[in-house]
């Protein structure tokens, strides 16, 4: 009796029935890709630590300039008390300037793990997914850099006068980094989003349900972000993020709309 060949199964269908070991190891494989990216550009960062350096304490800089009665004797150079300290903060600073260099790669793998669940259609969306994220991310860390002297002037003058402030290169660094973070992953509120309406675990229909709320939670998260001394400072984060809220239901609405005519 002849055996009929069997039917052989495409990528796609071979990624749809993996078990959860074999779902753990394409993971495994697609973090190993994203470090080898970030190490890479660690190599990069490095070189760009004075430039850096010099970008983020020129806020600092100009606060001294408006605020000489609290100007310290090293002017506003940036200080470490340890003979290990400025190598630390070196090494972390270099490490978070190759994540930010190997963004695009760490978003294409993260998107080349989630497309097994995703339509033919939607797979296509791979290159505008990592475009888009990273268009948002930077204007969200220039965002933040512009926002830094407002953030400076209300935390460094609050302590009055007779009290100057000799920052530290770590804690400084340590600031400047945890704002373009804010800043940066705020700025992938819509991705995130819509990326939660293409696997189906929120609809456009919900979203606009809890509109109220969500325009609190993003004031809220806006004036954490946001310690300036005025209100233009939260709304530069604030309207921003509740436009993308809104794109997020409109795309998500496109997509259901594709969906049911397919």
């Amino acid at each position: 009796m002849k055996l009929l060949p069997s039917k052989r199964r495409s990528p796609e269908e071979q990624q749809g029935s993996m078990t959860l070991i074999e779902h753990l190891t394409e993971l495994r494989g697609r973090v190993i890709y994203s470090l080898y990216a970030v190490v890479v550009g660690a190599v990069v960062g490095w070189f760009l630590w004075d430039p850096f350096i010099d970008l983020i304490r020129r806020p600092f800089c100009d606060f001294l300039v408006t605020h000489p009665d609290q100007a310290p004797t090293s002017g506003c150079d940036l200080v470490f008390l340890g003979p290990f300290d400025g190598f630390a903060v070196r090494m972390k600073t270099t490490l978070f300037l190759g994540l930010a260099i190997a963004l695009p790669v760490v978003l294409f793998q993260l998107w080349r793990f989630i497309a097994p669940g995703l339509t033919a259609k939607e797979k296509k969306w791979s290159i505008p997914f990592v475009v888009a994220s990273m268009i948002l991310f930077l204007c969200g860390a220039v965002l933040a850099y512009f926002v830094l002297p407002k953030s400076l002037d209300f935390l460094l003058a609050f302590a009055g006068s007779g009290v100057v402030p000799t920052l530290t290169v770590d804690r400084y660094v340590g600031f400047v980094t945890l704002l373009t973070l804010a800043f940066g992953l705020s700025f992938l509120f819509p991705v995130i989003l819509v990326f939660l309406e293409l696997v189906g675990l929120i609809s456009p229909r919900t979203l606009s349900h809890y509109r109220r709320y969500a325009i609190l939670v993003i004031s809220v998260i806006s004036a954490i972000l946001t310690p300036g001394t005025d209100v233009v400072s939260m709304l530069a984060m604030m309207i921003p993020m509740y436009l993308f809220y809104e794109a997020s239901i409109i795309i998500g609405r496109s997509v259901v709309r594709r969906r049911e005519d397919s």
